[in-house]
């Protein structure tokens, strides 16, 4: 096996090449839109990058929260190999500070004692691969953050065959997008809300930036992308927001993305809001519908009509769905509708995956 561009200079630490010196002795890390310039030691936004003889190292590398085999549906993509094993994960901190974090405990962390499992890439793409996985989701925590271990460990899933999936809010430079992309063949990124005020308000972030890189995903590579929107009560839930953020979306991504909308809990700051109810989703689902959008799905709730994935030509049920479990499989061996002939978007095998709803911890083992 070949070996990978941003391997580990110590245990622990990489450096990519996303960073430039500043004249006043600091160092700017341009991984993500923070832009963070550090003096010598210092830590950025996200905690795991640091300031260190004039660049940024990574001081996750190698080190990750814990290892699961999931259904690729939880990412969530429906249109990526479905009803196949993914195994995930992710390391600590994130480059946004949203006040709604479903991850917090991860995502939020400030101690690498949270670290507790260690492996190579080598080592997670031949476990991976052993266990009967389709693909590697670098997910739970945003991997823009940890981009030098999340690519050592994509390019050597390539290796052996596998897919890579990146599950992240698309807070990323246009200078990195091209490094990070280039070795991943799925997507699924969060588009938090349609209002700047928001980003700024519940996640210390901007807008902007996440719709370029929606834009430029879609346009400029052969990523697979869906999106994904937690619908808060209240926060971001309103008709005219969903309608103007469903119209951008048809203008500058196509009919045929798909788009979930998934329902939040009360969790780490916000917890003064109540579990989304099914029927905002359901109102959100005919909004996009309404816009013109072809695949559209609900999530975190008990919902197979919204769920499963329907012909945009004749409105046969293709993929019978509910939450992680697959029913009915109507596609053929291309990725047809069997009744009408027409082509479903997404990356197929010929049959589902037959990995359900399990999760299962998975170790491994170095050596």
């Amino acid at each position: 096996m070949s070996v990978a561009p941003y391997g580990a200079l110590r245990p622990g630490v990489a450096r990519g090449p996303w960073y430039h010196p500043l004249d006043d002795g600091r160092v700017q890390c341009d991984l993500c839109p923070r832009a963070c310039r550090l003096k010598e030691g210092q830590r950025g936004f996200c905690y795991v990058r640091r300031a260190e003889s004039n660049s940024v190292v990574l001081d996750s590398y190698g080190r990750a929260s814990g290892f699961c085999i999931d259904p690729i549906e939880k990412k969530p993509l429906n249109h990526f190999y479905p009803g196949s094993s993914v195994l995930s994960f992710g390391t600590a901190g994130c480059n946004l500070g949203c006040k709604f974090c479903q991850n917090w405990d991860i995502s939020k962390a400030r101690q690498f004692d949270r670290l507790t499992d260690q492996a190579s890439p080598t080592a997670i793409a031949r476990d991976a691969h052993g266990n009967g996985c389709t693909s590697i989701a670098y997910t739970y925590n945003d991997p823009v953050i940890f981009a030098e271990f999340a690519i050592d460990c994509a390019v050597a899933a390539h290796e052996l065959g596998l897919k890579n999936v990146a599950v992240t809010a698309g807070y990323i430079t246009q200078l990195a997008r091209p490094d990070f992309y280039a070795h991943m063949d799925a997507a699924n990124i969060d588009l938090k809300a349609f209002s700047e005020e928001y980003y700024r308000k519940q996640c210390y972030g901007h807008l902007q930036p996440v719709l370029e890189t929606l834009a430029w995903v879609h346009r400029e590579t052969d990523v697979w992308l869906e999106v994904t929107t937690l619908l808060i009560p209240g926060l971001n839930d309103a008709d005219s927001e969903l309608g103007a953020m469903c119209e951008w979306f048809e203008r500058n991504l196509g009919r045929d993305v798909p788009l979930h909308f998934t329902a939040f809990h009360p969790d780490f700051k916000v917890t003064d809001r109540d579990h989304t109810p099914p029927a905002t989703l359901t109102r959100a689902r005919n909004i996009a519908h309404s816009v013109g959008l072809n695949y559209v799905y609900t999530g975190n709730v008990d919902d197979s009509a919204g769920q499963s994935t329907y012909c945009s030509n004749c409105g046969q049920v293709l993929i019978e769905r509910n939450r992680y479990t697959l029913g009915t499989w109507n596609l053929t061996d291309d990725a047809t509708c069997n009744r009408c002939g027409h082509h479903l978007p997404g990356r197929f095998s010929s049959e589902p995956g037959m990995w359900g709803s399990r999760r299962r911890r998975l170790r491994i083992a170095e050596g």
